[in-house]
């Protein structure tokens, strides 16, 4: 998708203020008449289309935000809803929720039909195939039209807007360092969706811990599933629980973990006398499997809710151009009985 020119970028090209090219383009008397043509010139040559409904929207708010989610099939995105929809409510604001299924060309097609006049801002986690791609033009584009738009979850380095994620690296370290001092020697690290930077990030954090205590690197032990359906999850893993010595699992998502954990009890392992699990996010799966599930939480309704007031609070700042800030949320094991020492602890991260 090419990348829309917007008045920021005649105003740069030129050198001149935004001011001063919306002045022009609306033929404002105040700007001088050499700057007026110079900049109408500009704009006319490279096909400058202003969004008149996006500038309409600057001076009447519609009190609606957007909800742009990856999937409808993932626990964090239900909590981070439950948060947003408290904040808007509390301060008035109607959501409308729409769902990429990890489509590019679906949040194309979802942003332009929401940039015409409907809403006042965004908040968006990425679909998978956008953040693969790192494509994230369409975004720019939308807050080049001057939308806020706060990312979560999935949050892309490469956009300057409001962010509200966790320390995936860190969550990671505090689960290994959890299993190392419930005796586990042997942990393997088992993901979905390898490209995904998150994904990156938790096991940067796995190998981070391994190297702080000690432990040797097994390849074998980090165990990508990125190309399966879950279905095929359990055949895909006895044969490495068969073959390698493992006493410690920590995998990105709960189908992952409840996999292992069948394929370790059907080969005679113990769970948690000589076989641990820690999962990602502190979903349904979890708390129903058997024996219930050590997790991290994510805390997707603090994250929703943070997401929610940060643009709220940007579209009724009457000052322009505010820093964009990026929260962190905190996440914690939430302790089960999946690993040794079932107690109430946390590690902040």
């Amino acid at each position: 998708m090419k990348k829309k020119l917007t008045i920021k970028d005649i105003a740069k090209e030129l050198n001149v203020s935004i001011s001063t090219v919306s002045k022009a383009l609306n033929d404002s008397h105040e700007i001088a008449e050499v700057t007026k043509k110079r900049i109408q010139a500009y704009a006319k040559e490279f096909k400058y289309k202003p969004n008149f409904n996006a500038l309409s929207l600057k001076n009447k708010k519609t009190k609606t935000i957007a909800v742009l989610i990856p999937n409808m099939l993932k626990y964090i995105y239900a909590q981070v809803f439950n948060g947003i929809e408290q904040v808007a409510n509390e301060a008035g604001y109607k959501i409308i929720t729409c769902v990429s299924n990890e489509k590019t060309t679906k949040e194309i097609e979802i942003l332009e039909m929401l940039s015409n006049g409907s809403i006042d801002g965004f908040i968006i986690s990425p679909a998978l195939e956008t953040s693969i791609n790192k494509d994230y033009i369409h975004f720019q584009n939308v807050i080049d039209e001057g939308f806020p738009i706060v990312m979560f979850d999935r949050v892309p380095k490469e956009l300057e807007c409001d962010k509200v994620m966790i320390k995936d690296h860190k969550a990671t370290f505090n689960a290994v360092e959890h299993l190392k001092n419930t005796g586990c020697k042997n942990i393997a690290f088992i993901s979905t969706h390898r490209k995904l930077g998150s994904t990156k990030k938790r096991k940067k954090g796995y190998l981070q811990a391994l190297e702080e205590y000690k432990f040797p690197v097994n390849e074998e032990l980090i165990i990508d599933l990125s190309e399966y359906n879950y279905k095929e999850y359990e055949k895909l893993l006895t044969p490495i629980l068969e073959k390698n010595k493992i006493d410690g699992v920590i995998t990105t998502n709960e189908a992952t973990a409840i996999a292992a954990q069948k394929v370790a009890l059907k080969l005679g392992y113990n769970i948690p006398g000589n076989f641990s699990v820690i999962a990602f996010s502190n979903g349904i799966l979890a708390r129903h499997a058997s024996p219930q599930m050590t997790t991290i939480s994510q805390h997707g309704e603090k994250m929703g809710a943070k997401a929610a007031k940060l643009l709220i609070d940007r579209i009724e700042s009457e000052v322009d151009n505010l820093p964009y800030v990026t929260k962190i949320i905190k996440t914690d094991l939430v302790m089960r009985s999946s690993t040794k020492n079932f107690l109430k602890l946390n590690y902040n991260s």
